[in-house]
């Protein structure tokens, strides 16, 4: 992935994005041969040269000033999220001396200990590509019971998910509203398509993906970046039914490292109890909670 391509797609395609009206400029009428705004237009809201943008826009200039950028960001009307894509994007990528297969992702002993002792909390510990690295059970039982619960720990059969999202019809059904899953996950890939441009594997899987998936190929293409660090989701679980959770993405302050994804529902809730309910009908017989046994001679009630 050419980081500087991805700056010029990111530009020309938000640019297309904003109407004349959307930022106060008067159009008279006249018919316009391609939606959105002229490179002369966004130029003068940037209060850039135009020629200087045009070359921006095709890649040809490397050298964009953070001040620039931020110009830019204001006059495409970016928020947070997408003003520190296209910081990312401009930055000048880091030289090497040839390109190497990145190292494997691995999860570290005391991100285990953390998974374990928040055992009744669904968790699940994602790598920058989307793969599943681990899980506890209430993570692979809400968000991927259908699989083989060792499946994080063999390499060559981990989840990915973004390939569940757009390719598995269990997590496809599983998401009420599927398409703004759908969303967030793209903009989870695009951000980390930004950081990790010379990333083989990352390239390997955003074109399998638009290969095979015409409503990820139609999103990856519009170019926006969609913040889900915390976010709500309504589900259909197969075992519990009906359910709302509160999805928080927890990442290390380096920001390269894998990211711990936790489950959570509103105390007393009636997703609280499903969340429950989850957890008795997953767990394994030993950690079952035992019934009470009624004395043989006492009348039932």
């Amino acid at each position: 992935m050419d980081k500087y391509g991805q700056l010029a797609d990111f530009l020309q395609a938000r640019r297309g994005q904003l109407q004349p009206e959307d930022v106060g400029l008067r159009t008279y009428g006249e018919r316009r041969r391609v939606p959105g705004l002229r490179r002369e237009e966004l130029a003068m809201l940037a209060g850039i040269s135009a020629p200087y943008y045009a070359r921006l826009e095709q890649g040809q200039s490397h050298n964009a000033s953070p001040e620039v950028l931020d110009a830019l960001a204001g006059a495409l009307r970016l928020d947070t999220s997408e003003r520190a894509h296209l910081h990312a994007l401009a930055r000048a990528p880091r030289k090497s001396r040839a390109a190497t297969r990145p190292r494997p992702e691995r999860v570290s002993g005391a991100t285990r200990a953390l998974l374990a002792a928040i055992a009744d909390t669904p968790a699940i510990v994602i790598g920058r590509r989307s793969d599943v690295l681990a899980w506890n059970a209430q993570g692979h039982a809400l968000f991927a019971g259908h699989l083989d619960p060792a499946a994080p720990d063999d390499p060559p059969r981990r989840p990915n998910m973004a390939r569940l999202v757009f390719l598995d019809a269990h997590t496809r059904d599983l998401y009420a509203d599927w398409p703004a899953k759908a969303k967030a996950v793209v903009g989870n890939l695009r951000l980390a398509a930004g950081r990790h441009p010379d990333d083989p594997l990352l390239a390997a899987l955003i074109g399998e993906l638009t290969m095979r998936s015409e409503e990820f190929a139609t999103m990856w293409a519009d170019h926006r970046i969609v913040a889900c660090d915390v976010a709500d989701y309504a589900m259909r679980h197969p075992l519990v039914g009906t359910l709302t959770v509160t999805q928080q993405t927890l990442q290390s302050p380096q920001g390269d490292g894998p990211a711990l994804v936790v489950a959570t529902a509103t105390p007393g809730s009636p997703s609280a109890t499903a969340l429950t309910l989850l957890a008795h009908a997953t767990a394994p017989e030993e950690r079952r909670p035992a019934r009470p046994v009624r004395d043989a001679g006492t009348p039932a009630t």
